[in-house]
This record gives C-alpha cells, sequence and structure tokens, in this order.
C-alpha cells in the first residue's frame, strides 16, 4: 500500500524452479512493485512470499540470498571491475584467493577478461551490463531478480545482451525473474510471461500462447498490435462457436493483402475476403505495414518485404483476406 493507493492487488504467482518468469506491463501496472517485494526492498501489507517453502515476507533485503540487477547497473563507481565482482563474495567471508579465482573465470565468461582493472565509466553500457550481470551471479545465488535489465541500451546493443542473457540463463539454470515494460524483450527472454494491469495479473503463459492466444483485448494490444474487428459492414467468419460476450480479433502479419482484381489463392475457401481502401503505409526495412480502412474501421496489415512485392499507395483499393482460423476472441 502507499498511502491509501493498493499498488500490487491479490497477486497470486507461483514461480517454477529454473525458469525465466518476466512481469510484463505498462508504467503504473505494479509490476516493479511485485519486484520490490521478491527483493525485500518493500514490505507487503498483508500476504506471504515464499522461496523453497520458507517465508521471507520480513526478511531484510540485504539478508536475502539473492542476485539483482537493476537498469542503472548500480556498480560502485570508485571500484575497479574485478573489485566490483569480487564484493559480494567478500561479503560472504570467502577467502582472497579463492575470490580472485571466482572473478577470474567470471570475467571469461562474460567476455571481459581483459576489463578487471578498469573502472566502471571507463565502460560502454553494454559493458557495464555485463559486469552487472556477473557481479549478480559470481556467489551463486538460488535466483536472480533484472529490473528492466537492457532499458539503458539502445536497440542493436539490447538486442546483443538479450541474446547474452538467454545463454547465461541456460548455462546457470538460476531461477530468473524480470520486469519490462518491452514486449519484445519479453517475448524473446521468457519461459512464461505475466501480464498485469492496474496492480493485478491479467494473464500468465508461454510467449506463444499469449501472443497467439491473449484472454482480454487489453493482453492483445499491449503484447504487439491487434485487429478488433467491431465493424457492422461486415460479418466475421470463423473456425467453431465463439464464448459469449467476446470480440473477435486478428494478428496483422495474419492478414494478406493484394490488388482487388488479383487472383484468388489456392485455399480461398478457408479464408474470408474484404475490399477496403489504403490510408498509409509505412517502410520499416524488412516490414511494411498498411493501414486499410473497412467502413468504419482501420485493419492493420503487416507483411515481410520482399523482392518483386506490389507495392499500395494510399487511395488504391485492395483486398484483404484471412484463413478463418487465424480469428481469435478476446473479452473487452
Amino acid at each position: 500500500m502507499y498511502g491509501s493507493i493498493a499498488a500490487v492487488k491479490d497477486l497470486s504467482l507461483r514461480v517454477r524452479r529454473g525458469e525465466f518468469l518476466t512481469i510484463l506491463g505498462p508504467s503504473g501496472s505494479g509490476k516493479t512493485t511485485a519486484l520490490m517485494l521478491l527483493a525485500g526492498f518493500v514490505a507487503p501489507s498483508k500476504g506471504d512470499i515464499r522461496i523453497a517453502g520458507k517465508s521471507v515476507a520480513s526478511v531484510p533485503s540485504y539478508r536475502r540470498d539473492q542476485g539483482i540487477v537493476f537498469q542503472s547497473y548500480a556498480l560502485f563507481p570508485h571500484l575497479t571491475v574485478g573489485a566490483n565482482l569480487e564484493f559480494p563474495l567478500e561479503m560472504r567471508g570467502m577467502k582472497a584467493a579463492e575470490r580472485t579465482n571466482h572473478v577470474v573465470r567470471m570475467l571469461k565468461r562474460v567476455h571481459l577478461e581483459d576489463f578487471g582493472h578498469r573502472m566502471p565509466s571507463q565502460l560502454s553500457g553494454g559493458q557495464q551490463q555485463r559486469v552487472a550481470l556477473a557481479r549478480a551471479l559470481i556467489a551463486d545465488p538460488p535466483f536472480l531478480l533484472l529490473d528492466e535489465p537492457l532499458g539503458a541500451l539502445d536497440r542493436n546493443l539490447r538486442e546483443e545482451m538479450q541474446g547474452e542473457l538467454k545463454s547465461l540463463h541456460r548455462e546457470f539454470g538460476k531461477t530468473t525473474i524480470c520486469v519490462t515494460h518491452d514486449q519484445e524483450e519479453a517475448l524473446t527472454l521468457s519461459d512464461r510471461i505475466v501480464v498485469m494491469r492496474g496492480g493485478q495479473i491479467e494473464q500468465t503463459d508461454t510467449p506463444e500462447s499469449l501472443y497467439d492466444r491473449p484472454a482480454t483485448r487489453f493482453v492483445a494490444n499491449f503484447l504487439g498490435e491487434a485487429n478488433i474487428l467491431e465493424c457492422p459492414e461486415f460479418k466475421v467468419e470463423h473456425d467453431g462457436t465463439p464464448p459469449s460476450g467476446t470480440l473477435a480479433m486478428l494478428r496483422p502479419e495474419r492478414v494478406c493483402v493484394a490488388a482487388r482484381t488479383a487472383p484468388k489463392r489456392a485455399d480461398a475457401d478457408q479464408r474470408q475476403s474484404i475490399i477496403g481502401t489504403v490510408e498509409g503505409m509505412i517502410y520499416a526495412g524488412a516490414l511494411r505495414k498498411y493501414h486499410v480502412r473497412v467502413g468504419s474501421i482501420m485493419l492493420i496489415t503487416r507483411e515481410h518485404v520482399a523482392s518483386g512485392q506490389q507495392i499500395f499507395q494510399p487511395g488504391d483499393e485492395v483486398r484483404l483476406d484471412w484463413l478463418r482460423s487465424d480469428v481469435r476472441f478476446v473479452t473487452a
């Protein structure tokens, strides 16, 4: 509770040993508070937190055996890289010679074996992130907490570090809980994703299931783009019977765009087709997006750019079609 405001409400979550779990949500959803509760920086107003069956709700953060990586890295600026890694080992009473061996091995693992004598200010953002990860792992904690770990990096470096994080998780097998607002990061790294909204869990599932079969309109729109087919102009065709009180949803990459007069596809009997007018086209390197108006709604399509592909301009009439089996249903 923050005054009379409950930042997290009725949060019930079980994390499996060795999994990479990501808590995903927009600003104000409660994801950071959830991580602070797990880390011991915030005390729960009620309920319990258990690790391996043991309650730690009243245990202060410094007495919890955990590794933490912050968005700001939180490296000690007055210590060298090697001394930063040595610090948690020294706090645990490890002898100097053994500490040195651990530091050398860990620096080699994160490809910084020649950087042990440098100061954090002499490192790039990606190198500082590697040091922060190495420091969190070096004392072999049973679990790892990551708070927006890649948020301060540019896109290319962020993608590189996503690969490094996945590699470290496979190698060390640490139970890892990561907080982020970056959907791509969550989809890339996670075994499971918890989507939060308004201090509560909206849906928990694997990345594939969350993206392909979101339960609610919020999850569909937050985890990627979604076409919500609320349209009086045409009746949505689909396989099976939709659940009561749901809306039809279609991912943009499932929608194919073609000239109005183009020949029908070989599987046309399994598809629904409609005619619309292009209102906008966005070229994004590997992808091309169209905004197509169909009556009162705007549909988004997304296709991979290929040579010889027909390009449509605003004002062009096009045919959109999709497999009826690709239609999903979400609650409002």
